[in-house]
Formats: structure tokens, C-alpha cells, sequence
């Protein structure tokens, strides 16, 4: 696969982030089940029994669309814990979305999240040369929003009725990014975070 964003294995102190394959399935299914993810409604993480299906469609995705589909490992032991996306992606403006994210509770509140963006940000400000990041939540989802916000992002703005969802309600999508100029700052605060956790 050639491509504005090639595989590549993201490595930190606590987590390391590897592409998705087929192989990655039964520890998705163990991830999600720790916290039983897929009950919560705003969100579409699959439930333990249905995560061959959302494996095959993120990689479709990736060589249909060309994201990159990650999962999520603890660096001490190697157990997957959750996944992330690289995707939305527009190589001729130099931006792309970071999404599609879930943890397994037991990594939730912890600095896992914050050192799986400072890989993924310094990898698409680095070495891609981005412009812009995006990251998008459901209206509703106060926590992931909180969690954005932490980041360093900044909110764009809300989209009304952005998608039609499986249950056919209606999204509201709130909308956020990085630029390229805020990106040191954010850097910097994405490695105090993770220093004060230390």
C-alpha cells in the first residue's frame, strides 16, 4: 500500500501503537467486553461477539479510504487495550481526523489516552507534515469532549444532525482540531501531562 500515511509502529513508554490486522480481533473483543464498551449508547464500539465485523470494516476503510486503523497495546506485557484511527484523510490539504478511539477501562483515567495522542500528533505533525488534525465526538459524549478539550484543541463547532446512527436517531457532532502553528504548545502540554503522572 502506497499512500500519504504508510503503516508504522508508534512506540511509547506505556503504549505502543501497531496497525490493525485480522490477527488483532479476539484482543479487541477482550478489550471492549473490559467495561462492556458497546453499552454505552453514543458511541459505536461492537460488542465482543461482533468485533470480526468491526475489524473487517476498519480495514476496508483503510484500503478504500486510506486511513490507518491502530490497536492499542500496553507497552509492559503487551496486552491490547483498545484501538484508534488514523482517517478523513486528505493528503492534498495535509489533514486527516484522529478518531474512532476506545480503551478498556481499566486504562481509562490513566495517561494512556495522553501518550496514544502525543505518538499519533507527533507522527502527523512530524512526519506527515499536517496542517490541521481534527478529532469529532458525539454531542452527548461529555467525557470524550472533556477529554479533547484536554488535549489542547480548540472547538471548531457543532454539527447539526451530522449522521443518522444505527438506532436512527440523529447526531449532533462536535467538532475540534489542532493547527500546525498550535502544535509545539500542545506538544509541550501533552508531555507536561504525562511528566505529572510520572
Amino acid at each position: 500500500m502506497t499512500g500519504f500515511i504508510e503503516p508504522v509502529i508508534l512506540t511509547g513508554a506505556h503504549a505502543t501503537l501497531e496497525p490493525m490486522s485480522q490477527d488483532h480481533v479476539q484482543g479487541l473483543a477482550r478489550a471492549a467486553a473490559d467495561g462492556e464498551l458497546h453499552d454505552l449508547w453514543f458511541t459505536s464500539v461492537a460488542e465482543p461477539a461482533k468485533m470480526q465485523d468491526y475489524v473487517k470494516a476498519a480495514l476496508a476503510m483503510r484500503d478504500e479510504q486510506g486511513a490507518m486503523p491502530f490497536v492499542a497495546r500496553l507497552a509492559a506485557g503487551g496486552d491490547i487495550v483498545g484501538t484508534t484511527r488514523f482517517f478523513n484523510v486528505d493528503a492534498k490539504n495535509r489533514r486527516l481526523e484522529i478518531g474512532h478511539t476506545w480503551y478498556a477501562k481499566r486504562v481509562q483515567r490513566t495517561g494512556f489516552n495522553t501518550e496514544c495522542k502525543l505518538l499519533l500528533l507527533t507522527h502527523a505533525f512530524e512526519a506527515l507534515s499536517c496542517i490541521a488534525v481534527e478529532f469529532r465526538t458525539h454531542w452527548f459524549n461529555f467525557a470524550s469532549r472533556a477529554a479533547i478539550a484536554r488535549l489542547g484543541a480548540k472547538q471548531d463547532g457543532v454539527l447539526r444532525n451530522h449522521q443518522v446512527l444505527a438506532d436512527g436517531s440523529k447526531r449532533d457532532t462536535v467538532v475540534f482540531s489542532i493547527i500546525d502553528n498550535e502544535w509545539p504548545a500542545v506538544k509541550r502540554h501533552l508531555r507536561f501531562q504525562l511528566d505529572k503522572r510520572r
